[in-house]
This record gives structure tokens, sequence and C-alpha cells, in this order.
């Protein structure tokens, strides 16, 4: 497939960090290469850009809609599939062994500003949000049949909505009443409850809503659990975060091996298990001025690197 002109992927989604991430993964000629999340390819390009021939890059991608971003290149393997299945795909295509690992967990602007795919408030669709049109689990589903517990904790845990309860009770009233399967709808309903700045409000409550749909903090879990066995000894995992959420996971788990933000005491006073991972970026690494200027999505993605023992 040939690929999309430059301006293009820049329309589909700016890869944040690019050069610190690229820098982070360290990478070797004739390595093997994982983009997780493959989008736009703007990362691909840039580890396409220092692989030799010899090189290897596999991608994961479960929108269909990245598929169109491929460059026309023998070095890369697209994998239509959540980056939660990475250790099986790869050892499907005798790659069990990897130098590097990258994940940039951000919704790709192309999908925010695609009206019908329902990401974003700003514009009128289907309340959807599937980031794998395979899956039938909508937004709409959720709203209209969660009960209001599952509501509220969705909403409290994934979006911090500050009045996640009376939210939570108000749509399983309205829902009898009134359709939520819009964008308009759903805010409409809405929007007697909305506190403080309305965009801020609405974004932690669709930003809930897609982690649930999506299941993204599952499979975050399952692929990072995955890397230390994928990687080669001296191997890099690089992984891009923009809420707290995600950060806190993948900061823990390259530090200690758990997603927890307190280890368990060993009544012995020994680790249960060697760390396999050793942290490079004692502290995550943000977009300088220059990148928030031209990308201001970059503002809260943060990036942390890891190598394996």
């Amino acid at each position: 497939m040939t690929a999309p002109d430059n301006n293009d992927h820049e329309a589909y989604h700016l890869p944040v960090l690019f050069e610190e991430t690229l820098d982070g993964l360290n990478i070797q000629p004739d390595g093997i290469y994982v983009d997780c999340t493959f989008g736009g390819g703007g990362h691909s390009r840039g580890i396409l850009g220092k692989l030799g021939p010899k090189g290897k890059l596999f991608v994961f991608d479960q929108d269909s809609d990245a598929r169109r971003n491929l460059p026309d290149d023998k070095r890369i393997t697209f994998l239509p599939h959540n980056f939660r299945h990475l250790g099986r795909f790869l050892r499907l295509h005798d790659a069990a062994a990897v130098n590097g690992i990258l994940a940039d967990l951000g919704v790709s602007s192309h999908q925010f500003d695609e009206a019908e795919r329902g990401f974003s408030f700003r514009f009128e669709g289907d309340l959807d949000m599937r980031m794998d049109q395979r899956q039938t689990t909508t937004a709409f589903d959720i709203v209209n049949t969660y009960s209001e517990q599952q509501l509220h904790k969705m909403f409290e845990q994934y979006g911090e909505v500050t009045n996640s309860k009376t939210l939570a009770r108000t749509i399983v009233q309205l829902r009898r009443a009134v359709s939520l399967k819009t964008i308009s709808n759903f805010k409409a309903a809405l929007n007697g409850l909305v506190k403080g700045n309305p965009n801020k409000y609405f974004s932690q409550v669709f930003q809930a809503l897609r982690i649930e749909v999506n299941d993204e903090l599952g499979a975050l879990k399952e692929m990072l659990q995955q890397t230390p066995g994928l990687l080669v000894p001296g191997g890099r995992i690089a992984i891009i975060t923009f809420h707290s959420l995600e950060d806190r996971l993948v900061k823990n788990f390259l530090k200690k091996g758990s997603f927890e933000d307190e280890e368990v005491p060993d009544p012995f006073g020994q680790r249960a298990t060697a760390p396999l991972l050793k942290v490079i970026t004692k502290k995550p690494v943000t977009a300088t001025e220059n990148e928030l200027r031209k990308n201001p999505r970059s503002r809260s993605a943060k990036l942390r690197v890891a190598e394996r023992l």
C-alpha cells in the first residue's frame, strides 16, 4: 500500500514527543521493534528511518482506519488487533524476542475529529466511542444498561467527575423517558448537572465512557505484563500516557513490576521477585515549549522509558 503524503499523516495524528521517544528506544539498526499503537504511523516512520535493511517493525492497531497509513515498506507488518494480545501475535510471526516496544496511549486526532466515531462532545453523532468497530458494545449501550452503581463507579474512577453519584442517578432516571443515543441528546439531558467549565466537565464524562467502552486500563495492564518476557536484555520499552490513571499504572509497573502504589511488605525483608526492568526516565519526559505551540494536545503527554535487565 502506498502511504499518503506527510501532510495527511499530520492531519491524522501528530506524533507527540517524537524525538524523545526515538531516543528513549535506543534503536539498533538490525533490531526488531513493536509499535503497539500505530495510528497515523508517525512514530513508526521514525523507527523505520533508524532501522537498517534487516530491521523489522511490527505494528498493532485495532482501528481499521489505521491500515490506510501503512508505508510501502517490506520491513513493516501490520497486526489489526488490540495490543493486549501482543505476545500471542508476535509469537505467531516468530518475533518472541524484540529490541523495543512503544505505546502511545493517546486517542488519535483523527479519531477525535471523526464525528461519527462519537469520541468528541464537540460534534454530533451517535454515542459510540469504539476503537475497534468489530466489537458490539458502544457508549450508548453503557449509559442505557449499566446500573446506577456501575455508572457511579465508572464516572468517579475513570473520569474523576465531581458529582458522579448525581450524574449516575440522573442518567438512570432520564433514560426511561428520553433517548441518549446521540451526543446532542446526551449533553442536553445532562446540561443542568454541569459543574464548572462545561468543556472540562464533558471531557471527564467522555473520558470515563471511552475508557470503559474499550477497557483501556485492562488492556494496558495485560500489555505491560507481557513486555518483560518479550524484550531481549538491553531492550527498551517506551510508553506515552495522557492522564493520571494510565501514568500511575505505567510508573508503578516499570519501577516495581506491579500496579499497586504500595508494595506488599515481605516479612523476611526481601523482594519476592527481582525487578526485570530498570527505569531510564527518573521523571517523565514532557513536551517542550516549541512542541506545545505546534500541538496543544501534547500538553498532558508523559513519556516513561525502561530497559530490560
